[in-house]
C-alpha cells in the first residue's frame, strides 16, 4: 500500500469513527491544545500584531512539527509504514473531525423547538455558536442553527480532510489548530483587536480551499444547485466573512431559505447582508434539511479525497 493510499484509508477509519463514536469522550487532544494555547497567550500578550505573529506561530507551527515528526517516524517503520501512517491518521482524523457532534447539537436544539421549549433551545445554542440568543426567538433560533451547520461543516469536515489529503497527519493537526486559535484570539474583541489578527487572517487561509469545496459540494447535493450556484456568486461577497461567505450562501440556496442579517455577537450587534434574500426565512424544520446535507457534502468530499490520494498512490512508487 503506497503512503498516500495508506493516507487515503487513515481518511476513511477517522471519518468513520466521528460517525459513530463523536468525540472523543475525554482527553480530547483539541480541548489540551486549547488549554496550552491559553496558557502561551497569557505568557505572550501583548496589545501588538507581532506578538500575536509570535504566539500563532509558536502554537500553530509547533503542532505542524510535533505531529510531523509522529507522521515520519510512522512512515519510517520499514514495511508495516504504511499501516502506522493509515493508524495514525485515522486517530487524527477521528480527533480532528466534529460533524458528529454538531449534527448532535444542531438536533438537540431542534428537538427543544419542536418541544416549545425556547428557554432550553436558548441554552443550548452556545454549545453551538457564539451569538447571543436571549433576545431570539423559535425562527431566530433556527436562523443560527442553519448559519452555524453550514459554517461549521466547512471547518469542523470539509477543510480538516482537505488539508489531509494535502498534508497527511501535519495538515489535519495544523488546520485544526489554526482553527481553534482563530475561534480563541481571533474575534475582534478590545483584547485581541491587534493580538488575534494573525491567527484570524491564518485562519482565512487555511480555511479557503474546504470553503470553496464546501459551497460547491452543498450546490451539487442539494435540492437546488442553480439557486445555489447564484446565491454564492451574488451574496457571498458581501458578507464579512471570506469563507463563511460561500458556504453560507450555497447552503441557502440549496435550502431554499434566507439567512444572514442582524445578529448579536460577542457583546455587540452586526448588521449581516442577507443572503438569498427572494427566499423565505429559515425555520424550524430546515435545521435537520441542513444536516443531511451537511452530512452529504462530508461523505462527498471524503470520497473525492479519498480518490485524489488514490490516483496519487498509482502513480508514486
Amino acid at each position: 500500500m503506497h503512503m498516500p493510499r495508506a493516507v487515503g484509508c487513515g481518511l476513511v477509519l477517522g471519518y468513520l469513527g466521528d460517525l459513530v463514536l463523536g468525540d472523543p469522550r475525554r482527553g480530547h487532544p483539541v480541548a489540551a491544545f486549547g488549554r496550552l494555547a491559553s496558557a502561551a497567550e497569557r505568557y505572550l500578550w501583548r496589545d501588538s500584531r507581532a506578538r500575536g505573529a509570535l504566539f500563532t506561530l509558536v502554537c500553530a507551527g509547533g503542532t505542524v512539527a510535533g505531529s510531523g515528526a509522529l507522521a515520519r517516524a510512522a512512515a519510517s517503520a520499514g514495511r508495516h509504514g504504511p499501516v502506522a501512517t493509515a493508524a495514525l491518521t485515522g486517530v487524527t482524523t477521528w480527533t480532528v473531525l466534529g460533524g458528529t457532534g454538531l449534527a448532535r447539537e444542531a438536533r438537540a436544539i431542534l428537538a427543544a423547538l419542536e418541544d416549545g421549549d425556547l428557554c432550553r433551545a436558548r441554552e443550548l445554542l452556545p454549545r453551538l455558536c457564539g451569538r447571543d440568543p436571549q433576545l431570539l426567538d423559535a425562527d431566530g433560533l433556527a436562523r443560527a442553527v442553519v448559519e452555524s451547520v453550514a459554517e461549521n461543516t466547512s471547518d469542523a469536515v470539509v477543510g480538516a480532510l482537505v488539508w489531509g489529503a494535502v498534508a497527511g497527519v501535519p495538515g489535519l493537526a495544523g488546520f485544526r489548530a489554526v482553527n481553534t486559535l482563530d475561534a480563541m484570539a481571533g474575534h475582534r474583541s478590545p483584547r485581541h483587536l491587534r493580538f488575534g489578527w494573525a491567527s484570524a487572517r491564518l485562519d482565512d487561509v487555511a480555511g479557503l480551499p474546504g470553503a470553496r469545496l464546501t459551497a460547491l459540494l452543498a450546490a451539487l447535493a442539494g435540492p437546488r444547485p442553480r439557486a445555489a450556484l447564484r446565491a454564492w456568486r451574488s451574496d457571498a461577497h458581501r458578507h464579512p466573512s471570506p469563507n463563511a461567505g460561500p458556504v453560507e450562501a450555497a447552503f441557502a440556496g440549496a435550502l431554499g431559505v434566507r439567512l444572514g442579517g442582524t445578529l448579536s455577537y460577542a457583546g455587540r450587534t452586526e448588521h449581516r447582508p442577507v443572503l438569498h434574500a427572494a427566499a423565505n426565512a429559515a425555520a424550524t424544520a430546515d435545521i435537520e434539511r441542513a444536516v443531511r446535507l451537511s452530512r452529504r457534502v462530508g461523505a462527498l468530499s471524503l470520497a473525492l479525497c479519498c480518490a485524489v490520494l488514490w490516483a496519487a498512490g498509482r502513480r508514486r512508487p
